[in-house]
């Protein structure tokens, strides 16, 4: 009968903290500053912004737990994400074969290509096979960094942090065009058109890919309840008017 106890007053204990850390868990979410419109720091108020942002608030809403955003270089998110700095990733990241190794990703919210771009003085709309030999860059961490190098085309894929670093070198001529994603360097040229570079028309992307929140290999519940909200927000119109709020 003590024993029966016992293990009856554990059960119910280890019941009581499991209930109270789900309680007091706060959404870390990871994003990155330079994901012009996905995610961004507004300049203004200092504040996280954009439609990845507006999604992961409203998916705590919906599950009921405060929202902490924590800013990260793109390739950083992922290493966060596995140590535990933070619990979720709300950015513009592709769900990939790679990816999927060391995080698991949540049901698709988004999806596009990549975009190529050159000096806005630079009237060619080039193909890849033109670019045969050159210089060309990508962004750290991206899909199409990967791909680009396994075309085996360009005299050098040179990788950067941020797209404004590879904006610049378009500029400067330190590379001949530059890759990245395509909503992304669309709302910045649209919003400054004095940035120097220009979309290449006809572009045709090597891929599109679909954009999702991750999430730790060991958090299946926060999943599941990510998901579930994704689908309620579905539902309901609210995805498709956060990210029209956006241009997307």
């Amino acid at each position: 009968m003590l024993r029966i106890r016992v293990i009856g007053c554990l059960a119910a204990i280890g019941f009581a903290l499991a209930t109270q850390t789900m309680a007091e868990e706060s959404l870390r979410v990871g994003i990155t500053p330079t994901g012009i419109p996905f995610t961004f720091v507004d300049t203004a108020t200092r504040q996280p912004t954009g439609a990845m942002v507006d999604l992961a608030s409203a998916i705590a809403a919906n599950v009921g737990m405060d929202v902490e955003f924590q800013v990260n270089a793109f390739p950083a998110l992922i290493p966060a994400l596995t140590t535990g700095k933070i619990n979720l990733i709300s950015a513009s990241m592709f769900i990939t074969d790679k990816r999927r190794q060391v995080i698991d990703f949540s049901t698709p919210v988004y999806a596009y290509g990549e975009a190529m771009f050159v000096a806005a003085g630079d009237a060619k709309n080039y193909s890849i096979e033109e670019l045969a030999g050159e210089a060309v860059g990508a962004q750290i961490g991206s899909t199409y960094a990967d791909a680009l190098q396994g075309l085996g085309v360009f005299g050098q894929v040179k990788l950067y942090d941020s797209i404004a670093d590879m904006m610049r070198d378009v500029v400067l001529g330190r590379i001949k065009a530059g890759f990245g994603d395509a909503p992304i360097i669309a709302y910045q040229l649209s919003k400054n058109p004095d940035l120097g570079v220009r979309l290449v028309d006809g572009y045709q992307p090597m891929k599109r890919g679909e954009v999702a929140l991750a999430v730790a290999k060991e958090n299946p519940l926060l999943l599941e309840r990510v998901n579930a909200s994704i689908a309620k927000l579905k539902e309901n119109g609210e995805l498709t008017r956060i990210f029209s709020r956006y241009g997307l």
